[in-house]
């Protein structure tokens, strides 16, 4: 069985349901490589004392990515991932991160804000594949 790897964390202002965000990082962490098939998922006890959240939260998130068919719950074991998303293992991923964080650097002594921040990227993200197809 595999070993719990994440840590979440709540933005309280995102106006994004908090088990919709629990599900977002599950996703973005299977597409990163960081999780993979056989991952346990931290307890919703472990999830409670670390982030302030209601339990029926975490578990109707966790419902949720079963539903989706990436985690099942082994009663009295855990949650497990049972399939990936992963495009590329987190070590092919680490330049390019680097790159992003040296860019943030710069974006934020530019004086722009994480949602301008978030606003620029989303932008030349939707330019850049209408240039490419």
């Amino acid at each position: 069985m595999g070993v719990t790897v994440i840590s979440f964390h709540l933005d309280t202002r995102s106006g994004i349901a908090p088990y919709l965000q629990i599900v977002g990082q599950v996703r973005q962490a299977l597409l990163l490589g960081l999780l993979a098939e056989g991952d346990k998922l931290p307890t919703v006890k472990e999830v409670v004392a670390k982030v302030a959240i209601n339990p029926n939260t975490v578990s109707k998130a966790y419902r949720e990515l079963e539903h989706q068919g990436l985690a099942a719950a082994k009663p009295g074991v855990g949650t497990f991932i049972t399939r990936s998303l992963g495009e590329a293992s987190p070590a092919e991923n680490a330049p390019l991160q680097q790159e992003l964080k040296s860019w943030l650097v710069k974006a934020r002594a530019a004086g722009l804000t994480e949602a301008g921040i978030e606003a620029l990227f989303q932008s030349t993200f939707r330019e850049s594949a209408e240039e490419e197809r």
